[in-house]
């Protein structure tokens, strides 16, 4: 299987999984949420609804983002993942909003916290499923390095926070902490709300063309300048586009080398950086010095 394939196939799989969870605790934590009346169950539940619709949207971009290139996209389709990210920084700044008025208009009046046994019991499912699946998206994100799968990692990252202070919520109202509920509902909701951020700042950062990292441009251009008969090299551009890197840079060669000669060159260089970073795409220009 092809290096593109076996990341596509590790999106497909972690969106899918990500619904999947996303669905799977929004049934327990209604029915919990129902039998409790936990302003922080509630946090859960409205979290855990937007993150259904987030998962969906993810794995609809995700299809497309792999989409191969064509005539009006020749840069292929990559973005939409982070068109995605934006999308899922809406879901969970709704969900933020929502959680935070629950709680301060619970702060103002107390409610007793019922059936905790049952909070608890599915919040510990929730806190083993999002782990679970938080280890799988940060496998696939390593391997992949895709952006639309780092949102999603970045969001259920805070849903581990979330659903540890609902169980913290729930074992403190059932000592006697009413209040304590509906402060780790406000806290969660404020906590939301900065990872929401968090995923706008990185989402626009791929749609803003931003360079890689310094370290991955220098390294780049070490091994441009390693192949033998290579002069120097300079003038490396770079961006980010779903899982693919497109790499520009200029090579300084002989002028007294033929074009064949030439053009081996820069595929060497091209080659050696592809060695090192298979999801490049490099673009080499290059440049005669007498």
């Amino acid at each position: 299987m092809s290096l593109s394939r076996e990341h596509g196939r590790l999106m497909r799989l972690a969106s899918a999984a990500a619904l999947a969870t996303a669905l799977t605790l929004v049934a327990a934590k209604a029915v919990a949420w129902w039998l409790s009346g936990s302003v922080s169950l509630l946090a859960g539940l409205t979290d855990s609804l937007l993150d259904g619709a987030a998962s969906l949207v993810n794995l609809i971009a995700v299809h497309y983002a792999l989409q191969p290139a064509d005539e009006n996209h020749r840069y292929g389709h990559g973005k939409a993942e982070a068109l995605a990210g934006l999308g899922q920084a809406v879901f969970i700044a709704i969900s933020a909003v929502l959680v935070g008025i629950r709680g301060f208009e619970r702060l103002q009046e107390p409610q007793p916290v019922e059936a905790t046994g049952v909070g608890v019991a599915v919040i510990l499912l929730s806190l083993a499923m999002t782990f679970g699946l938080l280890l799988f998206q940060r496998h696939v994100v390593k391997v992949t390095g895709s952006t639309a799968i780092r949102a999603d990692s970045l969001h259920y990252a805070s849903d581990l926070l979330l659903n540890a202070s609902i169980l913290a919520a729930l074992l403190l109202a059932a000592w006697g902490w009413q209040r304590a509920d509906a402060l780790f509902g406000i806290g969660i909701a404020l906590y939301i709300l900065w990872s929401a951020l968090g995923i706008v700042r990185e989402s626009a950062s791929v749609l803003m063309d931003e360079e890689l990292p310094l370290e991955t441009s220098e390294r780049m251009l070490l091994l441009a300048q390693s192949v033998p008969g290579v002069l120097g090299a300079h003038d490396l551009r770079t961006r980010m586009s779903g899982t693919h890197w497109f790499v520009q840079l200029h090579l300084d060669l002989p002028a007294s080398l033929t074009l064949q000669q030439a053009h081996d060159l820069c595929e060497a260089a091209e080659l050696a950086i592809r060695a090192e970073f298979p999801r490049a795409e490099v673009l080499v220009h290059a440049d005669p010095q007498h």
